[in-house]
Formats: C-alpha cells, structure tokens, sequence
C-alpha cells in the first residue's frame, strides 16, 4: 500500500516536470532563495493620517493579496512606523509585483449587468450592439448610457471561473462603467461608477441578527456604519435602488477590483447603519466585515524603492543545519544498532522511507500550493528525525516486553504492536495538535516549523503503520529472528528470559518450556532463591521453593542417610522402647 502510494506521488512530479512548470526539487524561501523587497510609503497627502492601526491594516490588506497569488512565505512588516516592507522569495511575476504596488481601495458600485461566471461564446455574425446615444446619463444606474459595445465585449470575454481572473488588481476609472468578477467566482458584473469611497466606512461588525424587538434570528449578519460623510450619500443610493428590480436593486462592495458582496436594497436606510444579510455563516461573516474594515482605509502608498535581496547568510545557515540533521541522524543510526543489533535496520529503513515520502510531499506541495521550505521549516524536519525514531524505539521496547514474558515472536510481535500503537497514535497526537496550535497563532516563519512539524508527524503515522509493523511481521517469520540470533537484538539470554519463570499450578519452567505447557525435565530446572525474589510475586517464589526442594530430596528408594545398615522396622520399633 505504501509502495503504490510512494509510486504514485513521484509519478505526479515526474509528470509534472513534462506537461507542467512543477520541478523535482522543493521551493525555497526567502531565507533560503533570496528574492524582491517592496518599500511602501504613504503618499504625501496621506501622511498625516497614518496610524499604527492603520499600517497593521494595510499590512492585512497587502498579505491577503500575496496569499491569493499563491505566493508562500512572503514577509511582509512596518519600518520606520509610516513605512511597509513587503520581501516576496524567488522572482515573483508581474501580476503579484501589482499586487504590492497598487494601494487598498474599497469603492460602492451600482450593479447594472450581473451574469454567470463563464465566458460567453461570440457570434461572429452577430452584428455590434448600437453606441450610446446619451451624451449624459440619468443617474449612476443608467445602463444605456454605462454599457458600451467595448463594455460589453469585456464583460462576455471574462471567465471568471478562472483563478487567475480573481487574483485582484488595480481599481478602475471611477466615474465609468467598470467590470468585476465575484472573489469566489460565482457570478460576474457590469458595474457603474463609484457612488461612496471606502474611506466614508466607519466601522463595520459580524454578529447574530436581530429584529425590531431585539429578538435573535438566528442568521449570522455584517453590521456596517458609515461615517458623517457618508451617510448622507448612503441614503441617497438606498433611496433610488430600493424601487429597482433586481439587479439594479444592488449595490457592489468592491475591493482590489473584485465583487467581495453584492447585496440587495430592500428600502430606504437613511441613518447610515446597514445591515447585510445572506447565507453567512460565522467565519464568512467574520471575513467580510474585516474586509469592510481594511476597506476604509484613508491612505494610499506609493514605491519608494524596490531591489533585490540575496541569501547568503540564510545558504550558511542552511548548511549548517543540515550538517547538524545529517549528524543528529547517525546519532540515532549507531545507536539504533547498538541498541537493537539487526533490528536497528529497521529503523534506519524506516527513517529512509519516512525521508523519501516527505520530500515527495514537500516537492508535491511546492508545486500545487506554491508551498516553499523555510530555514524554520528545515529545524522542523531535523526535529522530527527524533520524533520518528520514538515511535520505533516504542514499538521495539514493546516486543521485547512480551518476550519476556514468555511469548514467542510472531506473538510478541502482535502483542506489542496492540500495546505500542496507543502510545505512538496519543504520543503523535500531542505532537500534530501542537504543530496545528502553533501554526495557528504563530506568523512569518514559525509558521514554517509548524507546518513541517505536523507534516511529518502525519508521515510518521503513515510509515509506522504501512512499513514498520509489516516489515516486523515478515521478520518475525524468519529463523534468525525467530531463534534469537545473538545479532538479531532479540537474543533471549541478553533480554533477561533466561531464569526460571513461574509457569501456573505449582510449576517453574524456562524459557525452552514457554509454549510446551508441560512440566520442564529435571535436566531443566534449576534452584531459585527465594530470599531473592528474583522480581517475581509472592506465588512465584514460594512454587520455586517447593521446585528446588523437590529437586534436592532423594527418590523414594534410595539407602538412609544415617550410616546404619539397621533396617527401618528396627529402628521404629526401638523407638518405642
């Protein structure tokens, strides 16, 4: 099973350096690659209302989009308090390089064309839509004014089924018709120019809904307000579009150029304080009101510098740290071998197998998920050379422990392979749900040695269960296993089983005698001390006792002890004299 499961992953990767961009080895990070440093600043206008809450926002704002490009271990931190560094690894393309540059911008759009995500098939012989003849519109909702042959020609040709069409991008004119996909790529739209900026947000929430009376409804809502600015210009919106039909009724919430809500008006909201509803649920809701939040933003940055940063303080470190995994490794290896003579193969088969997986994995991952390998992430993996070889050194312990207990090997193999498989599945417990709380909370490239960390506490799990045990079992069913080679590491006289065991009703065998069941031959058996004890239980000494002095006195025929030839008769009758 693991065979096939081995096969199957490089497969992949090999197949992937054919028909795609994937490669055989790993992604490295920044630390390890170097890569392209962004310097923000805020524009001059905008100075004065920079705030640390601000930067920490736009630091957000900025992260979110480098994740969305598929682009992993990007660091991304304030300078100066005014200023963002943005460090992306390896020669990011120029969409994600935009992606930096172009300032956080939420805009309010009316919806005047919505449609399916997929691009529509052209008709050649269709002949163009008619131009506009309006030289000015009748309001921000005016289809026949906003949607031009260009703008519909656009909005047909983009298929936003397709990731990259949703990474976001560059806001458009704001007094034209602008088209935008959904951020999840359920629909696309023909947006009208912008009615309300993102800066006229005050503040935006997530929490249960409420009704007139303060009930609960039950359903997860956004709960946004708008500033003083705002709110007269969000009245004036909610005013018109609540007597639309959909979608004209609706209005876009527009961030990095996609649709992130397009909620309906259902009547006029002139407090300023509105509330979305739909099918959310408590981290979707959650999600949007961030984005509400970094949406409000009064500031835009411009590049002050951008240059590229090598890694040669993070190649050093690199080998450095894999001089100290390779040396952390035949550590285990000669201990291993000392310890457990042949046995300690199978660790070393088994640390080569749970390498070859995880380098198959990390390679995988690299590919498909832009995952890239950290110096963190590298500690991660030393780490877990020991973690693995406790899982072995558990199982190993175990089958000894039955076999001094009396059992035979295949026996004991099944016997410790029950006792072991709790402990390594609680101890690799403790250890994913460390990796996993750690990856959670943690930021930057700690997150890197949490990943590797669970990571290869899966594989762990996966070698120990689909190598290690079967290859025990097979073991186990050869002779110089089964026989306890001297150089097997099961060798019964270096485990302690050579002494007489209490073996049930009154019996003591040894350890030739552990499946006979039968009484061991006088050749056998040997005296124990019972001062001794031996470790054994109060039973088991006192039947050795009653063994060795059975062993010690003599058969019923043989002559007296005394020295006399006086026949026993005699000497009872002259006892009675």
């Amino acid at each position: 099973m693991l065979g096939l499961l081995v096969v199957a992953l490089f497969a992949s990767i090999l197949a992937g350096t054919r028909w795609s961009d994937a490669s055989l080895t790993p992604n490295l990070a920044l630390d390890l690659e170097g890569g392209t440093q962004i310097i923000l600043e805020p524009v001059p206008e905008a100075k004065g209302d920079v705030t640390s809450e601000t930067i920490n926002q736009a630091i957000a704002v900025i992260r979110q989009r480098v994740d969305a490009s598929g682009v992993a271990e990007a660091e991304i931190t304030s300078q100066g308090g005014d200023k963002i560094v943005v460090a992306l690894p390896g020669r990011p393309d120029k969409e994600t390089l935009d992606l930096v540059r172009t300032s956080a911008q939420m805009e309010f759009r009316p919806v005047l064309v919505m449609g399916a995500p997929a691009a529509t098939p052209q008709d050649p012989a269709a002949s163009p839509p008619a131009q506009p003849t309006k030289e000015s519109p009748d309001g921000p909702s005016d289809i026949a004014y906003y949607v031009t042959p260009e703008v519909q020609q656009e909005f047909d040709a983009l298929d936003c089924t397709l990731p990259e069409n949703r990474a976001g991008g560059a806001p458009g004119d704001p007094d034209t018709a602008f088209v935008a996909c959904d951020q999840e790529g359920l629909a696309k739209y023909i947006l009208g120019p912008v009615e309300i900026p993102g800066a006229d947000i005050k503040s935006a929430t997530s929490g249960m809904g409420t009704t007139s009376t303060g009930a609960s409804t039950g359903q997860w809502v956004v709960n946004l307000e708008f500033t003083g600015a705002g709110t007269p210009k969000f009245t004036e919106v909610t005013t018109r579009l609540a007597s639309q039909t959909p979608p004209l009724n609706q209005f876009a919430v527009v961030l990095d150029a996609l649709v992130i809500s397009a909620p309906s008006v259902n009547e006029v909201i002139p407090n300023g304080q509105a509330q979305i509803s739909g099918s959310f649920d408590r981290e979707s809701a959650a999600t949007l009101a961030n984005q509400l939040n970094f949406g409000s933003l009064p500031i835009s940055f411009t590049v002050q510098s951008e240059q590229q940063i090598s890694a040669t303080l993070g190649s050093e470190q690199l080998q450095k740290g894999l001089l100290a995994g390779v040396f952390g490794l035949l550590l285990v290896v000669v201990y291993s071998l000392f310890q457990y003579r042949a046995l300690g193969l199978v660790t070393v088969a088994s640390l080569l197998v749970a390498a070859l997986v995880t380098y198959g994995v990390i390679t995988l991952l690299s590919w498909l998920q832009g995952y890239r390998l950290s110096l963190p992430g590298v500690a991660g993996l030393i780490v877990a050379i020991g973690i693995t070889a406790d899982s072995f050194i558990v199982y190993f312990e175990r089958i000894r422990d039955e076999l001094r207990d009396g059992r035979a090997l295949g026996a004991a193999i099944e016997k410790g392979w029950e006792r072991a498989r709790r402990t390594i599945l609680a101890s690799d417990a403790v250890n994913f749900t460390a990796a996993i709380v750690l990856y959670l909370l943690a930021v930057g490239g700690v997150r890197g040695f949490a990943f590797t960390l669970g990571l290869t506490t899966l594989v762990d799990l996966l070698v120990v269960f689909l190598f290690t045990h079967p290859l025990m079992i097979l073991l186990g069913r050869t002779r110089f296993f089964s026989e306890g080679h001297p150089a097997s590491g099961l060798d019964p006289r270096r485990l302690g089983v050579d002494v007489l065991r209490y073996g049930g009703r009154g019996r003591v065998v040894t350890p030739g005698q552990r499946t006979a069941g039968a009484p061991a031959p006088e050749s056998a058996r040997e005296p124990v001390s019972v001062g001794s004890g031996g470790g054994l239980t109060i039973a088991e000494r006192r039947a050795a006792a009653r063994a060795a002095q059975s062993a010690a006195a003599p058969p019923p025929d043989a002559p007296p002890a005394s020295g006399t030839d006086e026949p026993a008769a005699e000497r009872a009758e002259g006892s009675d004299r």
